[in-house]
């Protein structure tokens, strides 16, 4: 990013899931100094019966999220941001529209954008996007790893899909002036104070907080 952000920022950290994106949230809270967002998905009561049959339930899964993600949204971040503080999120209100484009068809499809556009407008957007990328077995060992009950028979070609469907995202032009990508494949910052501190510069630089390094290896 060429402009300085002057004042409050409002980050968001987004990407697949089981990339890391809650974990790094909570760390770069302490590191940044800001509040943190975080989102409330285990909240959704049809989240379970969603993974188990995803054509059934894609509907009413996506409404809960836009709504629940709607309501943490527009009464957190203007208020931290007018308060004078930072915030932090692990995740982007945009996110949501992602998710149903792949889930939700049909009129269901058409009216869950109606709801979705009006909302949208009341969300302040982001002065940074964090996209962590992270290839499909990646996730899928990340995903493994931290064994959700609900996530036990994750399909990897559904993983397959977001994943593309979040590259085909973030590829487009007018988020390109505010994202800031990492590849998180030979990356861990739970583990790697080194790793924590590339991301933290990394995003400094974006921002042009102080201090930071004019430049950082890749």
């Amino acid at each position: 990013m060429e402009s300085e952000t002057r004042g409050p920022f409002y980050l968001a950290v987004e990407g697949v899931i089981g990339v890391g994106k809650t974990t790094l949230a909570r760390l770069l809270k302490e590191a940044l100094s800001c509040e943190v967002l975080l989102e409330v998905f285990e909240e959704n009561p049809f989240l379970s019966d969603f993974y188990g049959d995803r054509a059934r339930y894609a509907f009413q899964t996506q409404i809960f999220f836009l709504l629940s993600r709607y309501q943490q949204q527009v009464k957190m971040i203007p208020q931290t941001l007018a308060a004078g503080r930072s915030i932090v999120s692990d995740y982007c209100f945009d996110k949501d529209s992602l998710f149903a484009g792949i889930n939700v068809r049909g009129d269901e499809l058409t009216m869950y954008y109606r709801v979705h556009e009006a909302l949208a407008e009341k969300i302040p957007e982001p002065n940074l996007i964090l996209y962590l990328r992270a290839s499909t077995d990646t996730l899928m060992q990340r995903i493994l790893s931290r064994d959700r009950p609900y996530e036990r028979d994750m399909e990897r070609a559904y993983i397959e899909e977001l994943n593309q469907a979040y590259e085909d995202f973030f590829a487009q032009p007018r988020l390109q002036e505010r994202l800031l990508v990492i590849e998180t494949d030979h990356l861990n910052p739970i583990t790697c104070p080194e790793d924590l501190e590339y991301i933290i510069q990394r995003i400094r630089q974006s921002l042009q907080l102080t201090p930071y390094q004019e430049s950082l290896p890749l």
